[in-house]
């Protein structure tokens, strides 16, 4: 899930991480349905077709929160807002662990700068699916 840390981000790569998590939502998006998805959640229905696709490149477009909200459908998961909260909490925590700042973080990640990550990670700024991806699948690789 999306709020799990990442076991061994030396033997994976940003790219399967994300795939990883869509792979997760579109588990719990095939035993709802769609429609009872988009429902509950208020994900549009093309989005959620893509998830249940599997289709990696929804993930640059499915917000944070859209996918918090799919999660806190499983089973024993916690709620949305909690989801996110745990999935910013990782990170701060992961960047004090591995003695990362923004702009390091930034200098790693081609589309960002310093106070775009900031803003992401703080939660002042969207986030989508593959961004958090890149940003814990780096932060991770970095805790000692």
């Amino acid at each position: 899930m999306i709020y799990d840390d990442i076991e061994d981000p030396e033997s994976t790569s940003p790219e399967e991480v994300r795939a990883n998590y869509v792979a997760d939502l579109a588990a719990i998006v095939d035993e709802r349905g769609v429609d009872s998805v988009a429902e509950e959640t208020g994900v549009d229905r093309e989005t959620l077709e893509a998830v249940a696709d599997e289709d990696a490149g929804v993930a640059d477009e499915l917000t944070l929160e859209d996918a918090a909200a799919v999660t806190a459908l499983a089973d024993d998961a916690p709620p949305a807002d909690a989801v996110v909260a745990e999935v910013r909490d990782t990170l701060l925590m992961g960047m004090t662990t591995a003695v990362l700042d923004v702009d390091t973080i930034a200098a790693e990640i081609d589309d960002l700068d310093g106070k775009q990550v900031h803003q992401k990670v703080e939660g002042r700024a969207p986030m989508t699916l593959a961004e958090y991806a890149t940003l814990h699948h780096l932060i991770a690789s970095r805790q000692r």
